[in-house]
């Protein structure tokens, strides 16, 4: 008789590398301890990421889902556990749960346009994304991807960036909150860029991640354009703590984040997306 993994207990797996993206994000590189094949994931899900001894922090997968080793996630410096991550060297070991949640509607979005809406580092749960629809490019119809960040300093995956829009057809708009000496792009919010975007509003599937003020008015300005709320999907990467939905921790109206989400339709949570109290 096969058994499930328990979903509370970590494996290891090994730092292969640490890439510094900006002044305060980083991207980690793992390979399984124990070498064996890495477990599956789809665009938009997460990972539970446990440095032993300090604590637990819930990361999107940021990498490419069709190779998934080396298992890749982007993150911000920002608390104990991400700042004692990004001082983790090459072979030292780092805990994975999961992958835990639901994933960005790659299929339900064959034979129509896709608008990708990014602000900072909401960009890195978006890649996968990205990776999968270069992938199979032949069955979308216009790939557009938006892109806001603080400055210039804060864009993600420059290289990347350049590539795909070279090589892969993707249509890509960058804007900036404060420019900086040498920047020729947008300036504005990202929300600025929808008016004039290259899509067909009528069949089109929208991805949205970034600050929850930022997907509010990015949402407004897709339906303002033509874009219904069932054709709207929006990352909640909120709150979690368990992964499971088993703490409570990330409820969110009648949903539980880590367990329903935190890929959501938009029609699906419209009713208490802006109440903050929630």
């Amino acid at each position: 008789m096969a058994f499930e993994p328990d979903p509370m207990l970590p494996r290891s797996y090994r730092v292969d590398r640490i890439i510094v993206e900006t002044d305060d994000t980083f991207t980690v590189h793992l390979v399984p301890f124990n070498g064996e094949d890495g477990h599956p994931y789809s665009p938009g899900q997460f990972n539970m990421l446990y440095v032993y001894g300090v604590g637990e922090v819930p990361i999107s997968i940021s990498g490419n889902p069709v190779t998934p080793i080396p298992l890749v996630h982007t993150t911000r410096e920002v608390g104990a556990v991400t700042r004692a991550m990004r001082a983790l060297k090459k072979g030292d070991l780092l805990g994975v749960r999961g992958p835990f949640g639901s994933h960005w509607p790659i299929e339900k979005a064959e034979g129509s346009d896709v608008v990708i809406v990014a602000g900072g580092i909401g960009l890195a749960p978006l890649r996968p994304a990205l990776y999968q629809l270069m992938a199979h490019r032949e069955k979308y119809g216009r790939i557009v991807l938006l892109y806001g960040t603080r400055t210039p300093g804060d864009i993600l995956f420059r290289q990347e960036l350049k590539q795909w829009r070279g090589e892969f057809d993707l249509e890509i708009y960058i804007t900036v909150d404060r420019a900086m000496e040498g920047w020729r792009g947008n300036v504005g919010v990202v929300t600025t860029l929808i008016p004039r975007a290259p899509f067909d509003p009528h069949n089109t599937v929208a991805l949205i991640c970034g600050p929850e003020v930022m997907m509010k008015f990015t949402v407004q300005a897709l339906n303002k354009r033509g874009v219904t709320y069932d054709r709207i999907f929006v990352s909640m990467e909120r709150n979690m703590k368990c992964g499971i939905g088993f703490c409570g921790h990330c409820q969110f109206g009648p949903t539980f984040v880590c367990k329903d989400g935190p890929v959501f339709a938009f029609h699906q949570i419209q009713n208490w997306f802006d109440k903050w109290e929630i």
